[in-house]
């Protein structure tokens, strides 16, 4: 049997959800003291908190809470009585137990496109987070250790992909769901990548750094390939977040894009990608 360590593990590299069920507080005699652990996905469980009816309706309750796709903890008191309400079986020790239900969500992901002087200051803010990024530029040089040397000790999972001709390539290969930032230093590259992401329906938003000439251009373009003006609409331009800044440094335009597409992460119903031009 695994550890709750290492399943908490698996669970976050295999990108499925669960929830961390520990007992917080224990009141007389129970089966297992305060601090023990189990972990809950959808079809499993691992570990275990004592067994009998305070484990199942912690199961019980943790499903309940990915199925809700809550993210905030919660918590419950359960007696070990005879007399207590019976779901799962007795269990008569006498005691009390407090069960805490922490929510272990899927981490976002993130491709960035283009490793330039945007895309690298970019790099530097999203790693400070715990998220999987994916890096992807055509130029080999634009990955190497000297330049991504500063995400050594980055809280996110780095990805760095090397994809001289074919986005598709590592597009069809990022993680459901993976939001797309598209800003490399070639327009030709950059409305391939756009055209591939939009062909690949498991990813998330795509967002595309320029001017709105730039879009216009290259929407009259994905239109005449056959895309869709609601299918077009999945694409954000320009990127940014709005009334942060005005400035074109690099850096600048690098915290507004971050945090726009941190913006959208807390609250998905707010698109949050706008302006930021390099062009």
């Amino acid at each position: 049997m695994s550890t709750w360590i290492e399943a908490v593990r698996a669970l976050r590299a295999a990108r499925e959800p669960g929830v961390l069920v520990t007992v917080t507080e224990v009141r007389g005699h129970a089966p297992r003291e305060a601090g023990a652990k189990m972990v809950v996905s959808a079809a499993r469980t691992w570990a275990s908190i004592g067994g009998g009816n305070v484990e199942e309706e912690a199961i019980r309750r943790a499903r309940a809470l990915l199925e809700s796709e809550s993210t905030a903890p919660t918590t419950f008191t359960a007696s070990l009585s005879d007399k207590a309400p019976i779901q799962h079986g007795v269990q008569c020790c006498g005691g009390e137990v407090t069960v805490l239900l922490e929510p272990l969500p899927v981490v976002p992901s993130i491709a960035v496109f283009g490793l330039g002087h945007v895309g690298l200051e970019l790099a530097r803010i999203l790693a400070r987070h715990d998220v999987e990024l994916h890096l992807v530029d055509s130029r080999e040089a634009q990955l190497s250790s000297d330049l991504l040397g500063p995400l050594d000790d980055a809280v996110a999972t780095v990805h760095a992909h090397h994809v001289p001709v074919i986005p598709e390539l590592v597009l069809s290969e990022l993680p459901r769901g993976t939001s797309v930032l598209v800003l490399t230093h070639d327009h030709a590259e950059d409305l391939a990548i756009v055209d591939a992401a939009l062909r690949c329906r498991h990813l998330g938003s795509i967002g595309l750094i320029g001017s709105s000439a730039k879009w216009t251009r290259f929407r009259s373009k994905l239109a005449a390939a056959g895309f869709t003006a609601e299918e077009l609409d999945r694409v954000v331009t320009p990127i940014g977040l709005p009334g942060l800044t005005t400035s074109k440094e690099p850096a600048a335009i690098a915290l507004s894009v971050a945090a726009a597409w941190l913006t959208s992460v807390e609250a998905p119903t707010s698109v949050g990608l706008a302006p930021a031009e390099e062009d």
